[in-house]
């Protein structure tokens, strides 16, 4: 082929490509984007690089999925750099970008194959032209060029599609086996990159060194074949060392998903040839199949599979004896050795995924070409003779072929372009899979349209009655339709059947954050940090709890934490600020104590300190207050409720015994150190352990502080209700009903209950601090 014709045949072939997806551009995140994209807090820094290259957790907020694969965090974080955020357009541009690239190369590399096999053809150009553009044209990869995260799987196939075009076209890079710095950097965004080495071990000995299936097992080709794996030596110990340190570098609670590798294996055959029929029919591509494991291989699909792969070996080793029937051979194997990642004995979650076969039908596409080709090439001679515009009828045919691919591969991306569309898409392909009616609810749930999200529940919950994820979201779809008590059922569930998963505690945290149980609601939260440090979303939500508790220590903490992450994250940075407020109203507040120092002052300090969740520093405002004022009853009670706090139950009686004998009369103290010799004892204070019709209004108080203690905010308040039912004159419960106000961050009704007590007792100091926090939050807003 002319220069001038082999470009434009490129030229056409991008154009083609680009046409094809020019409508995948804006193409929304789906699956496991949310987990390693969309909600990983590493990629929102590019001067977390180098960190991606050590630490493998970097690849997800979810633990499970945390596998080593630097080069695909590296070029996400590359992504949202260049998009300023999640800027849609740049992500698949990237991967778009990185399709095309490989396309490019895959030219060159069948051109080599095919020269190689028959060096006197004029054809061999416009067969590998037409080979690739119909790979980039096709329905099945589709499904990789549009999920983002399965972008590894394009980087890995290209770094081994470019180590073969370094190999066969550059002698330096075969004498300082350059050639295998793409396979690295592929093997580096995911392992089956390391199929490199098996592979080139056939591609010399078919194209270099002309040996055939059967002559890798005679003896009299031993010191023919020998030489090929001693030249195929480096490229086998490159890839075992990058086999390693994928192990070695891949975090311990990664897992495959799979149970049983048996099972799994036995399944694979009749998914192998699932996986070469989508090759010619394209028909049955689902985002989620709902394919499941064979019981036993006394089973129709194992022999059929078995059967299938029989007659493929078999095609391979006959086409491998002949020089010009190579690639045919070459392709097929191709096939087989790039499945043996996800089609063998390791079990991954997925029986299959149509992902994986962006990588083998590399392969296929070699045989097919080589294949039509050589067959077009046979009958030609007949068929010019006898079939008038034979030539026309052959391009028609090939150019509607291609055109019905990329039509095909079109409307796929329109499918990809929604949540909504994608798994409304799998409940129609996969009507077995619950995970995708569950997906399709969810799509629904978020639309507002909560009886159709109940009915896809309800059939996902009939698949899946064992799945945490979907009590999580029966959960939310319970408190959005305002069933309480269901939602809290189905939340228990979801942590009784994933309490190793984070999502569990972060929606059941977010969910008791919503209702105002804050001090439940943080110990979720960072049950869920814990298991996943990275996962940004339950650290946001962690920093309003705290910032509803006026924990601003905490809150601190933990936004300077989450800025190291990620540095540009406003959410984080807002949280930071008002931090920072508090605590330097505080500071002023100390100073100016320190200047002016009163008894008083030091006693309103240590509430301030108190709800601010810096109990250490209450206890010295406490005995600052004691120095000024020693008969200051006040000042043991705070000390003996941050001591309780802080869990020094000890001390806290000790301080709260001081508070009663100068005050005997002090119920707050009293009640402060029933709970801290409850506490002390391991003995549980029970809220209700009277019936209702015989509690007093001091029993109700008492109640009311237990639950206050136990960060049960609302029924603190509802005890407290009861008592002035009883006792209509009670300042304590109105100054119980102020703290909880205040705690749940409603500063108006804290404020009417302050004013309400103090009417009723203008000497309550307790009173007074907490109607003076209460007034002093709302002035802040």
């Amino acid at each position: 082929m002319k220069k001038r014709h082999f470009w434009l045949g490129i030229l056409l072939m991008i154009i083609l490509c680009t046409g094809t997806y020019s409508n995948h551009f804006h193409n929304e995140f789906h699956f496991d984007d949310a987990h390693t994209v969309q909600n990983n807090i590493y990629i929102r820094n590019i001067h977390n690089i180098p960190l991606f290259f050590k630490d493998g957790s970097t690849i997800s907020s979810y633990p499970p999925n945390q596998a080593y694969r630097p080069v695909v965090v590296t070029s996400l974080a590359f992504d949202y750099w260049l998009g300023h955020g999640y800027n849609l357009f740049y992500f698949h541009l990237t991967t778009f970008i990185l399709f095309l690239l490989q396309g490019l190369l895959m030219v060159w590399f069948f051109i080599r194959v095919f020269s190689i096999s028959l060096p006197d053809s004029t054809r061999n150009t416009y067969i590998a032209l037409i080979s690739v553009t119909w790979y980039l044209l096709h329905p099945a990869v589709a499904e990789t060029v549009n999920y983002v995260i399965a972008r590894a799987d394009l980087q890995s196939t290209l770094g081994v599609v470019g180590g073969f075009v370094l190999y066969q076209y550059s002698a330096r890079s075969r004498k300082y086996y350059l050639y295998l710095l793409p396979v690295i950097i592929g093997a580096l965004a995911k392992p089956p990159a390391i199929m490199f080495a098996p592979l080139l071990f056939v591609y010399i000995l078919f194209f270099e060194t002309e040996l055939s299936l059967y002559d890798a097992f005679k003896k009299e080709r031993f010191k023919q074949v020998f030489a090929v794996i001693k030249k195929t030596l480096p490229a086998f110990i490159c890839c075992l060392i990058m086999y390693w340190l994928q192990a070695k570098l891949t975090p311990k609670n990664w897992e495959p998903g799979g149970s049983s590798p048996l099972q799994y294996l036995i399944t694979q055959p009749f998914v192998i040839l699932h996986y070469f029929q989508m090759f010619f029919v394209p028909n049955a591509l689902s985002a989620d199949t709902d394919w499941h494991l064979l019981p036993d291989i006394l089973n129709w699909r194992f022999f059929t599979g078995m059967l299938f792969i029989l007659v493929m070996i078999m095609i391979a080793f006959v086409t491998s004896q002949k020089k010009q029937l190579r690639p045919i051979s070459f392709g097929i194997i191709w096939f087989f050795i790039t499945l043996i990642p996800t089609s063998s004995i390791i079990p991954l979650g997925e029986v299959l995924n149509d992902h994986r076969m962006f990588f083998p039908f590399v392969g296929l596409c070699i045989s097919l070409g080589w294949s039509i080709s050589l067959l077009a090439k046979k009958v030609t001679p007949w068929f010019s003779k006898n079939v008038p515009g034979y030539k026309a009828a052959f391009i028609f045919v090939l150019c509607f072929a291609l055109a019905s691919y990329a039509y095909a591969t079109y409307q796929r991306n329109k499918v990809w372009h929604t949540d909504e569309g994608l798994w409304y898409d799998v409940t129609i392909k996969s009507p077995d899979n619950g995970r995708g009616m569950m997906n399709y609810a969810l799509t629904k749930m978020a639309q507002g349209d909560y009886a159709t999200a109940a009915i896809y529940y309800n059939k996902a919950l009939k698949l899946l009655p064992y799945y945490p994820s979907l009590y999580i979201n029966i959960a939310i779809l319970k408190a959005a339709t305002g069933h309480d008590a269901e939602a809290e059922e189905n939340f228990k569930k979801s942590l009784y059947y994933g309490g190793t998963s984070p999502d569990p505690y972060l929606y059941y945290g977010r969910y008791l954050n919503q209702k105002g149980r804050y001090t439940d609601a943080a110990a979720n939260l960072q049950k869920a940090i814990a298991i996943a440090p990275a996962n940004l979303y339950a650290r946001i939500i962690l920093m309003d709890v705290y910032q509803n508790l006026g924990n601003w220590n905490d809150l601190k903490s933990l936004a300077t934490t989450t800025l190291q992450m990620s540095p540009d994250n406003i959410e984080a940075k807002n949280y930071l600020n008002a931090a920072i407020e508090r605590k330097n109203k505080l500071d002023l507040t100390a100073d100016l104590v320190k200047q002016a120092p009163s008894a008083e002052k030091y006693l309103d300090l240590s509430l301030q300190y108190y709800n601010a969740g810096q109990f250490e520093k209450c206890i010295e405002a406490c005995k600052e207050a004691i120095k000024l004022k020693r008969d200051f009853p006040e000042a043991y009670n705070n000390m003996g409720s941050a001591y309780n706090m802080l869990g020094q139950y000890t001390q806290a009686i000790n301080a709260l015994n001081h508070a009663l004998a100068l005050k005997p009369n002090f119920q707050l103290a009293a009640n402060n150190l029933a709970q801290a010799k409850a506490r002390i004892t391991d003995t549980p204070v029970q809220p209700e352990n009277k019936q209702a019709q015989t509690k007093t209004a001091q029993d109700y108080i008492n109640s009311s502080l237990a639950y206050f203690n136990s960060g049960n905010y609302q029924k603190c308040i509802e005890e407290s209700y009861k008592a002035l039912a009883i006792k209509p004159d009670y300042d304590l419960a109105y100054n119980n009903i102020c703290a909880a106000y205040n705690k749940l961050g409603q500063w108006d009704k804290a404020i009417a209950a302050g004013k309400k007590g103090l009417a009723l007792n203008p000497n309550n100091q307790l009173m007074k601090n907490n109607l003076q926090e209460a007034n002093s939050h709302k002035n802040d807003k």
